[in-house]
Parts: structure tokens; sequence; C-alpha cells
């Protein structure tokens, strides 16, 4: 059985002073609660954070990271620079990188390996948009995100991936797939990865997100193959946050 995770993306938010009091907010409500929780920040602030964290059960993680090592790669960041700064974590390919930043599904595979050597956890996100879901292609966009990672890892780095589904469409907007419409992408993802994986399919995480909030949570968590979520706005109200984290627990 996959672990229950609730990872935080802060996306482009925050500030030094915002960070600590949202940290501390979070901390102090995680007390007692039975979740694995990551928070992925700003590159600006993860030494911020990772101070903030040090210690504790809470793990912390970039948004993104280069697919090279090191070099004339101005802003760019490698896998390795995270791990030195105590990151566990790693978002690979959220939609608004494949958006706004065109990267293809070999960039991404390029990514999860970088993060891979580098001893980190990818969270690879895959998703469809609306005019691909309103053609019934979800599953074949979805999939197809998929195994253009999983065709290029071994068993082994398969067994470490997380996986967040995240529909586009859903993402910053207000719209959250039902708890249902969720369960039936999750389930084709855990065949898919059942197909490559057998019965250890079941110990990869699989993620909702997509406005993903304290009233919408337990219901998606109380469906059969959702392990838990990558959070967006809400992960920035920590009350929120708790709450999401708690419902998690709760399954």
């Amino acid at each position: 059985m996959a672990r229950k995770l609730v990872a935080a993306n802060w996306k482009m938010n925050g500030s030094l002073a915002r960070n600590h009091d949202l940290v501390g907010k979070v901390l102090a409500g995680l007390s007692g609660v039975a979740c694995e929780v990551v928070l992925c920040v700003p590159h600006p602030y993860l030494a911020q954070v990772g101070g903030l964290l040090e210690g504790g059960a809470v793990g912390l993680g970039g948004q993104d990271l280069s697919a090279h090592d090191a070099g004339a790669y101005t802003g760019e960041v490698s896998g390795a620079m995270l791990s030195d700064l105590a990151c566990s974590h790693v978002v690979v390919g959220h939609s608004e990188r494949r958006k706004y930043h065109a990267e293809s599904d070999a960039l991404v595979l390029e990514k999860v390996q970088k993060a891979l050597q580098a001893g980190l956890v990818p969270i690879l996100c895959v998703g469809e948009s609306r005019e691909e879901r309103e053609a019934g292609e979800t599953d074949r966009v979805v999939l197809g995100q998929l195994e253009a990672v999983f065709a290029g890892l071994d068993d082994v780095a398969a067994r470490k991936m997380i996986v967040a589904y995240e529909p586009v469409w859903a993402i910053g907007t207000g719209l959250a797939a039902t708890p249902e419409m969720a369960q039936a992408v999750h389930a084709a993802i855990r065949g898919a990865l059942g197909t490559r994986l057998g019965a250890d399919a079941a110990v990869v995480p699989l993620l909702y997100g997509g406005s993903v909030n304290a009233e919408n949570a337990a219901s998606l968590f109380a469906m059969e193959d959702i392990d838990g979520a990558l959070v967006g706005g809400a992960s920035l109200d920590a009350e929120a946050f708790v709450a999401i984290c708690a419902a998690n627990a709760a399954h």
C-alpha cells in the first residue's frame, strides 16, 4: 500500500517574513497528524525554509531542477544544489513548466533522471487540458506523459517515483475534478504502473492536484487510488493546509 503524502507547491509566492509565519503555523498544526508532508518552495527560500524544518518530520522540496549537472546554464538549479540544501523531493513536469517553458516529455524524463541521480524523489506531474478531456483524450494524454518517463527508467528507479495527476483545467481555477473523475484517472495510472511493476505498483504514491482545499480533501482521499495531494493555493493558508493533511491521515 502506498504511503500517505501531502506536498505543498507554493509556486512563486513567499517572503522571508511570510514564510517564517506560515511554516511555524503549519508545524504547530501538524503536531500529532500522521501524514508525510513535503513543502516545495521557491528556490530562493529553500535555505530559510530548510532551516525552519531542520530536525523535524516535514520534508523540503524544490519546484523544478535543471537537466544539466553544472556549467553555463544561467538561472538553472541542479539536483546536486537541491540536495546540498537538504531537499528530499522535487516537482518535475508541472503543467506550468510544460506550458510556459515548453517542456517536452523528453526533457521531463531527463529532469527525472537527474533528480534520481541526485538522490531526490521526483514528484512527476501529469494531466490533460480541458479541450483534451472534452475530446475524450484524458487517458491517452495522461498515460502517454507517464509512459514517456517510465520507459526511460529501470524498475528500481520507477519504484522511487511519486506521480501527481493534475488536470490542467483544475489548476488555480477553483474547479476540481469530482472524486469519481479523479479516481478514474488514478485507477488508469495504477493499472499502467501494474503492467510495469506488478504488485509493486501499489507502493507508488499517486497524488491528486488541482484546486484541492479543506472542503473537498476528505472526499478525494476516500477514493481507493488517491494516496494524497499536491496542494497549490491552499498550501499558503496554514489552517487549510493542515486540514488537508489531517484529512489525508484519517483515510
